[in-house]
C-alpha cells in the first residue's frame, strides 16, 4: 500500500469514520436512551408550536431557505462554485475542498439515516418526505458543509475588508436560517438539525485541516531551497 494511500485512510477516511460512529451514538441516545429525558421531551411542542404560528409570509420565507439547501440546488452551486474556484485560482486545492467537505457530509447523512430510523415530527409537513427518516437533517447538513466551507475559503483567502464580513455572516447565516426553516415546515425535530450542524461542520474542518493545509505532504518530501542547492553543488564538485 502506498504512502498516499496510508495518509489518506489515516487523514480522511478514519476521521470521517469516527464521525459517522458519534453520528449513529448520538443517534441511539436521542431515539432511544434519552427519548424520555429532558429536553428531547419538549421537543414535540416545540414542533407543534412552530406549526401553530405558520403564515403565508413566513411560509414563503421558510420556501427560499428550505430550497437553498434542497438536493438538486447543493449539487449545482457546489459545481459552480468549484469550477469559479478553479479558474480564478488556477488550482485545485480550494475546488476540491469544497466538493470533499459536500461529499463527506452527505455520506455520513446517507448512512447514519440508514442506522437510525426516526419519525418525522408529529405536525403538517409541508414538503414531499424523502425516503430516508428525520435524524438527522440532510438539509440542514449540505447547507453548513457548502455555505460555511465557502466562508470559510472567503476568510482565507479575501482580504479583509467590510464587504467580505458582510458575505461571510451572509453565509454563515444561511445554515442556521435552513435548521429553522425544516423545523418551522414540520419535517425535523431541534436535535435533529443540532446534529446536522455537527455533522457538515466537522466535515469541512476535516477537509480544512487535510486539503487546505499547505504544509501537509502527500508521500513526497520536499527539500528546502538551500539544501537543494548544496546538493548540487556537491555533485557538481564530486564530477568535476
Amino acid at each position: 500500500m502506498s504512502d498516499v494511500v496510508l495518509q489518506v485512510a489515516r487523514r480522511i477516511l478514519l476521521p470521517v469514520a469516527v464521525l459517522f460512529s458519534v453520528m449513529v451514538a448520538l443517534g441511539f441516545l436521542v431515539t432511544r436512551v434519552l427519548a424520555r429525558a429532558w429536553p428531547f421531551t419538549v421537543e414535540d411542542a416545540v414542533n407543534r408550536e412552530l406549526a401553530a404560528d405558520r403564515t403565508p409570509g413566513w411560509n414563503n420565507v421558510s420556501l427560499v431557505f428550505s430550497t437553498l439547501a434542497s438536493t438538486q440546488l447543493i449539487v449545482v452551486v457546489t459545481v459552480l462554485v468549484a469550477l469559479v474556484l478553479r479558474l480564478v485560482l488556477h488550482r485545485w486545492r480550494e475546488p476540491l475542498f469544497l466538493c470533499a467537505a459536500v461529499s463527506a457530509q452527505a455520506l455520513v447523512f446517507l448512512f447514519t439515516t440508514m442506522v437510525i430510523d426516526r419519525h418525522r415530527p408529529a405536525v403538517e409537513h409541508m414538503d414531499a418526505s424523502p425516503p430516508t427518516s428525520s435524524f438527522p437533517s440532510g438539509h440542514t447538513s449540505a447547507a453548513t458543509a457548502l455555505y460555511v466551507g465557502i466562508a470559510v475559503l472567503l476568510a482565507l483567502r479575501t482580504k479583509r475588508t467590510p464587504a467580505r464580513l458582510t458575505w461571510w455572516a451572509l453565509l454563515v447565516l444561511v445554515p442556521l436560517g435552513v435548521a429553522a426553516t425544516r423545523m418551522y415546515r414540520g419535517m425535523h425535530h431541534p436535535s435533529d438539525v443540532v446534529a446536522s450542524f455537527l455533522n457538515g461542520g466537522t466535515c469541512v474542518a476535516i477537509m480544512a485541516r487535510v486539503v487546505l493545509d499547505r504544509t501537509l505532504t502527500w508521500g513526497r518530501t520536499r527539500l528546502p531551497v538551500s539544501r537543494a542547492g548544496d546538493d548540487v553543488a556537491r555533485a557538481g564538485a564530486s564530477a568535476g
